[in-house]
């Protein structure tokens, strides 16, 4: 017996000898010394001092340990200007602000009469590697000669596109340039998932600030909100107070990315500019492209605009934070998953498997099957949903195909049958001779097909979509990181599957262990199942079949419950109960098919459609786009009469999604704030080539997903809505994301 253990610990110590081989090897990279990580190059431009900052990769410096001074008697240097950087979390210094890749400081200075021709520099700067490394403060010294605009031969190096744009020459006549002389655009990768724009923008010319726009085209990549420096106020003769940007304009663009595989995309950057006191040039549109690396879990950035939506931040907690504590909250967020119309449906599958036991189930019986029922749902949906997150697919559309739907209706009618005593279920007697042979446990074969039930649950049922489950997948599909992704959709599943275990446990308490107490609880989850049945299918049959096959359910189970057997004074509470509720389920069964008869579709309300009184709420109306060119078509159409657009992603075979529709789009107050937007929806019902397309343009794995632009016709990322949302809470997130 303690071999076991003495072997267990032996595979323990040898797993920690490997992490640590794993960690010194991390530590033993080259470390690159501070001149090497922080090179700069040095430039006189005018009256002004350049000091270019070229960072290398996972390296940055911090904004507020950056400084220079002159040491040159007769050269008085005015305040430094310094580039909007990052916000950053540090450790040490709390909230900072940091540089990365690039950053160009510019220092004004005066030159008195008999000063010098050269300008000795010292250069202040503290910065760190993303590994963990912090340099200690550094204090360089340079020195620039006044008489020339060439770079010091004593900096740094630079190559190429970095020379050209450096060396970009600047027009004093007053002869007029072209604009594609005037305003220079340059464009590069900061991180795979921020690109970088500069203008070189020639002397005595500007660009207006609210004119640049950047954006593509390319499939399964979006541009998100621009991140630009404050411009120079300006009053314009024709746009009034504005910003506008002289000699340089940089412009950070985040991106969004359905996959992490490297590719060039073609991006489309429009501005317009003028002449200082002269002429205004229309408005220009560049198409230029450029390379994206390979991207990675650790190249997300913290923030990749001023706010982010749930799953972004979901997203960065899975990529960058504690494993544990990833877990953890994961499992938080299934436990809430739990008790939504997505996962309740598993309540009476695994209710029914544990009833099926009869009088042999026991507590310890029912723990163990409701543990092997949700094992099986959590390791099916984490490996399927990474699976399907490489392939770019829907896990839950792929798996409401009519035929799959129509199977799985069937399985649960067969076992609601059993339920009812028409015949007993078991496996094959060679089968369970076999099993038990392997096991030595008799019923090896009920947890086989419990574990089962369990995958075909996750594959099938679930078919809902929810932040912390969109964050899952995107960690998998757009960093490639199977593992953290993987984990923290099994943590999800487990948070989900925990109440399964409990009722599945108390089931097994609770429940008679024979008699005729027994055979009317199998009925009771005999129906059960046969409610989920029609639940399923009606994700594919229309609404008026539908409430018949629920008419028809709930007038048979009236009349199980008693409906039509006489009282006798001899008959106790619980008989006389029954009855009662048995003409309840009769009465509600013939007023379902009554409404089914007319044409109604929701239960709730079988008798809408007959009275004028009974008048169904008003719904949103929705024009109905498919494919990337109609969206592109739309959202110009909006751009050009400056209105919002909503788009609204969904499927006949999403719960939530009719939720939605029901109860959240049918409020008044959320149809007037609606009222001057532009409604648009996405049927994914289909789930073919041209759906996956729109999707993988936003990068989204399933509906509801509502996404929502701006006047301008750009995502408003942080607005994202995924999941089922009430009307108020849905109403107050109208008023965030519209104004």
């Amino acid at each position: 017996m303690f071999q076991h253990y003495f072997d267990a610990l032996r595979h323990v110590m040898a797993a920690g000898l490997l992490l640590i081989a794993v960690a010194s090897n991390a530590f033993a990279q080259d470390v690159l010394r501070p001149e090497e990580a922080f090179r700069y190059r040095t430039e006189i431009r005018g009256d002004e001092v350049l000091v270019r900052w070229i960072i290398e990769p996972e390296h940055y410096l911090y904004r507020d340990r950056m400084g220079v001074s002159g040491l040159t008697p007769g050269i008085d240097l005015g305040e430094a200007v310094f580039p909007q950087g990052e916000p950053h979390a540090d450790e040490f210094f709390g909230e900072m602000e940091i540089y990365r890749h690039e950053a160009v400081v510019r220092i004004p200075f005066k030159r008195s009469a008999g000063a010098p021709n050269e300008l000795e520099l010292e250069l202040r700067l503290q910065g760190c590697a993303d590994f963990g490394l912090c340099y200690p403060p550094q204090k360089w010294t340079t020195t620039l000669r006044l008489a020339s605009s060439e770079p010091s031969r004593a900096t740094m190096q630079d190559t190429g596109g970095l020379r050209e744009l450096l060396n970009a020459p600047y027009r004093t006549d007053d002869q007029l340039l072209p604009p594609e002389q005037a305003f220079r655009p340059f464009i590069g990768v900061s991180d795979p998932f921020n690109l970088r724009v500069n203008w070189v923008i020639a002397e005595g010319y500007y660009l207006y600030r609210d004119s640049i726009s950047v954006s593509t085209d390319a499939d399964g990549v979006q541009t998100g909100a621009l991140l630009l420096p404050s411009g120079t106020p300006e009053s314009d003769e024709y746009f009034g107070d504005t910003e506008v940007f002289y000699r340089e304009a940089v412009a950070t663009v985040p991106l969004s990315r359905a996959t992490p595989e490297p590719r060039a995309i073609d991006v489309q950057i429009g501005y317009r500019g003028c002449k200082k006191d002269s002429i205004c040039y229309p408005q220009q549109l560049r198409l230029m492209s450029v390379e994206l690396p390979r991207a990675t879990a650790a190249d997300r950035p913290r923030s990749m605009a001023p706010s982010e939506s749930e799953q972004d931040r979901l997203f960065a907690m899975i990529a960058r934070g504690n494993l544990f504590t990833v877990l953890a909250a994961f499992m938080g967020f299934g436990l809430l998953l739990a008790f939504t119309p997505c996962v309740l449906p598993m309540v009476p599958i695994l209710s029914g498997i544990i009833a099926g036991q009869g009088a042999e189930v026991t507590t310890r019986r029912a723990f163990f099957l409701s543990l092997a029922y949700v094992l099986g749902m959590s390791v099916t949906y984490s490996i399927a949903g990474a699976v399907f997150a490489l392939a770019g697919q829907q896990v839950q559309a792929v798996f409401q195909d009519p035929w799959i739907i129509v199977s799985v209706a069937a399985l649960f009618v067969v076992l609601a049958l059993a339920m009812f005593g028409l015949y007993e279920l078991q496996m094959p007697a060679a089968w369970q001779t076999r099993l038990a042979a392997i096991s030595g446990e008799q019923k090896a074969g009920t947890y086989a097909g419990t574990i089962f039930m369990g995958a075909l649950s996750a594959l099938v049922v679930t078919a809902c979509v929810a932040p912390p489950l969109v964050a899952a997948l995107a960690v998998v599909a757009e960093t490639g990181d199977t593992l953290r992704g993987g984990l923290a959709l099994f943590a999800l599943s487990l948070g989900m599957g925990l109440p399964l275990i409990i009722i599945g446990t108390s089931a097994g308490k609770l429940l008679p262990k024979a008699g005729p107490w027994m055979d009317a609880i199998k009925a009771a989850f005999g129906f059960l199942l046969l409610g989920l049945a029609v639940w399923m299918l009606d994700r594919i049959l229309p609404g008026e079949i539908t409430m018949g096959l629920w008419a028809l359910l709930v007038f048979v189970a009236g009349v199980f419950l008693g409906a039509f057997q006489p009282l006798t004074e001899h008959s106790g509470p619980s008989r006389k109960l029954g009855k009662g509720f048995g003409l309840l389920a009769v009465l509600y069964g013939a007023t379902l098919l009554i409404g089914a008869l007319t044409g109604a579709q929701n239960p709730l309300q079988p008798l809408q459609r007959i009275g004028a009184t009974s008048v169904p709420a008003a719904e949103l109306e929705f024009k109905r786009i498919k494919s990337v060119a109609d969206l592109d078509s739309e959202l110009q159409l909006a751009a050009a009469s400056e209105r919002t657009v909503m788009l609204d992603f969904y499927a006949d075979w999403c719960v939530s999604c009719k939720e939605m529709e029901h109860f959240t789009f049918t409020d008044l107050a959320v149809q007037a704030a609606l009222s001057a937007t532009v409604l648009l929806q996405a049927d994914v019902t289909a789930n073919d080539e041209v759906d996956q397309a729109l999707m993988r343009r936003f990068g989204i794995f399933g509906p509801p997903t509502i996404v929502f632009f701006d006047r301008q016709g750009s995502e408003v990322r942080a607005g994202r809505v995924i999941g089922y949302v009430p009307p108020d809470d849905f109403l107050v997130h109208l008023q965030t994301v519209m104004n």
